[in-house]
């Protein structure tokens, strides 16, 4: 699943050279405004999600340390936040663990705004959104909101191939790396250079899977997205080096709702505000051993 790829999908995307700036949205075409839905694919208001008493949470499925199934509840740290989301709101937390699509407007698409071809229609709440201010102005049937944490892109290395420097993009040139298929990390080393650093990249179906071969010695280091690779370091170590010619290699992480539930994005982003003003949201990552940064407001 190639969730940290799709974030080039919403503009964050790698830039090697110059190029005009535009402003926000400046090439942006209005969507057709879209036509009147089914109530089903359009979610419960605010007050009927307090009425009824439980509020629903997409969140993505096999993804961890953010979600994934453990015996037959799901678990991570999206979940741990969607359910003190739920306490704010005094309802209990249900979720549902979805499949990821080729990019993030089909995960909205049929997870907030729509609904899936097949298996049911939207939840209340998708949890783990990246945040681009770009990509909001193009993706008008969501509210985007509730920014809880900042990815960021990072490398695990073997300490003991890199025992007195941790290893910068370059050194790839004569080392192997691993990367998962598809993902930024893939595209932003395999363009790095022109494309001398092709032969020394290994692609893994998982970064679960590029884990286990740094382990086995298979690759060197590792790039990727930093809370899945403190998930899964066993004994190696990590760092966040400069990435040259990536535009972004971090970016917010927030949630989305129906954008005609406003108010229910609005006492969302309090809740949510407040977690991260007094630190519980920190303590959910902590907890793991994983790293947090505050999202700016």
């Amino acid at each position: 699943m190639r969730r940290a790829g799709r974030v080039l999908a919403f503009g964050l995307a790698l830039t090697f050279g110059g190029g005009s700036a535009l402003a926000r949205c400046e090439d942006y075409v209005p969507q057709p405004k879209p036509q009147n839905a089914d109530r089903d694919y359009m979610g419960q208001t605010l007050d009927e999600i307090l009425d009824r008493g439980f509020v629903e949470f997409a969140v993505y499925a096999d993804f961890p340390p953010w979600s994934f199934a453990e015996g037959d509840t799901a678990a991570g740290v999206d979940v741990e936040i969607g359910r003190l989301i739920a306490d704010g709101m005094g309802v209990e937390a249900r979720f549902r663990l979805v499949a990821a699509a080729e990019d993030l407007a089909a995960d909205l698409r049929n997870w907030v705004w729509k609904g899936p071809l097949v298996g049911g229609g939207v939840a209340n709440v998708m949890l783990h959104v990246p945040y681009d201010s770009d990509f909001t102005c193009r993706i008008e049937q969501v509210m985007f909101t509730g920014l809880y944490d900042v990815e960021t892109l990072a490398i695990a290395y073997d300490g003991a191939v890199f025992p007195d420097d941790a290893p910068l993009p370059a050194y790839f040139r004569m080392h192997r790396v691993g990367v998962e298929n598809d993902s930024i990390s893939d595209f932003y080393l395999s363009a790095m250079a022109g494309g001398q650093l092709g032969p020394n990249i290994s692609r893994f179906a998982t970064l679960e899977g590029a884990m286990a071969a740094l382990a086995a010695g298979e690759v060197t280091a590792l790039m990727g997205p930093r809370a899945q690779l403190e998930a899964g370091l066993g004994g190696a170590l990590l760092h966040v080096p400069p990435f040259p010619g990536l535009m972004k290699p971090d970016w917010p992480i927030g949630l989305a709702v129906h954008h005609s539930h406003r108010d229910l994005g609005y006492m969302i982003e309090g809740i949510v505000a407040e977690a991260v003003a007094d630190g519980r949201i920190g303590a959910i990552f902590e907890a793991r051993g994983l790293s947090w940064t505050a999202p700016e407001w």
